[in-house]
């Protein structure tokens, strides 16, 4: 097992943090893998950290773009959870470095595997929550975000379908292909159930929107995720 963060390791993550835990209990244990101890370790911290984070993206997004309907409000919240994002942070965070590891898990490199350093970011939002409470959890959101949070708008999300298209060119792909599965509603209040398929990846999403646009660009957005989650397992 890795050994715990010392005094001067605890104190430069929270100076890069810009936040000073009350009970330093708390950072440790986010910064534990279930490998390194199975009875204190981060998990729970992480299942907070989930929630609180999906709180203070779509509170954000809400203030900031008060006409932005609600699928792009959506698409924009999940380009900004997403796996892919978080890791992103933790890497530039070193969190890896920090982290307590089993022996198995040092060495199959788990400290450089995105979904290990998503996951401590959400533990690590957790911590915060649980020592000074959602206001300071909230705060620590839109800093680790930063300029992924203040620049982007609704409309660089929203084209998920452009998106998912240039993949498949870019890799000489057939395009992708969407079917209306099912349509459902009223007249003043339809609603459209489509897939989207890319055969070459053996990828398939669906989604519902209220109307066929908005439903396939949501297909789209769920199948740019099936993808980028292939590319952090290989």
């Amino acid at each position: 097992m890795t050994e715990r963060p010392g005094a001067p390791q605890l104190d430069r993550l929270q100076r890069a943090l810009n936040y000073r835990f009350a009970d330093e209990r708390l950072l440790v244990r986010a910064l534990t893998h279930k490998s390194a101890s199975p009875d204190s370790h981060n998990e729970r911290l992480e299942y907070l950290g989930d929630a609180v984070l999906g709180y203070a993206v779509a509170a954000h997004l809400h203030r900031e773009h008060p006409g932005e309907a609600e699928s792009g409000l959506t698409l924009a919240r999940a380009a900004l959870v997403k796996q892919g994002t978080l890791a992103e942070i933790g890497h530039a965070l070193a969190l890896g470095d920090y982290m307590r590891f089993g022996i198995g898990e040092m060495r199959s490199g788990a400290f450089r595997r995105a979904s290990v350093l998503a996951n401590g970011v959400e533990a690590l939002i957790g911590a915060v929550h649980e020592d000074g409470g959602v206001e300071a959890a909230r705060a620590l959101v839109v800093r680790l975000l930063g300029d992924r949070l203040t620049g982007l708008t609704a409309a660089l999300v929203k084209d998920a379908k452009s998106a998912l298209q240039e993949f498949a060119q870019g890799r000489a792909m057939p395009l992708p292909v969407y079917r209306i599965v099912e349509e459902a509603g009223v007249r003043h209040a339809p609603r459209f159930i489509v897939s989207c398929e890319v055969a070459e990846l053996g990828l398939k999403a669906t989604a519902e929107g209220a109307s066929r646009k908005e439903a396939e660009k949501r297909a789209a957005a769920q199948l740019l995720d099936q993808i980028e989650a292939d590319d952090d397992s290989d």
